[in-house]
């Protein structure tokens, strides 16, 4: 049981290892538009793997986590969004 907990934390550091590199891949590539999509969505999936694994909360339950994701993304979202428009009407 001790093994597969830690093959699990590796496999997962791994993954991390080869998102990076291939985010900074990226900053050589020049895909236009999408590679800032491209390389947000890496992020995105990093902070997936991090919070999930290394902080524990896959294996939270409740209302309060369920309701915290949406939350979060919508503020995001929302900042995001501003800062865009902060900079597209200047």
């Amino acid at each position: 049981m001790k093994n597969k907990k830690y093959q699990t934390y590796i496999l997962v550091w791994l993954g991390l290892v080869i998102l990076t590199g291939v985010t900074v891949s990226m900053a050589g590539m020049n895909l236009g538009r999408l590679s800032i999509g491209i390389v947000l969505a890496i992020a995105a999936i990093k902070s997936g793997l991090v919070l999930s694994y290394f902080m524990h909360l896959k294996y939270e339950t409740g209302l309060l986590f369920k309701l915290m994701i949406p939350i979060v993304l919508a503020a995001l979202t929302i900042f995001i969004g501003l800062t865009f428009t902060d900079i597209a009407f200047r």
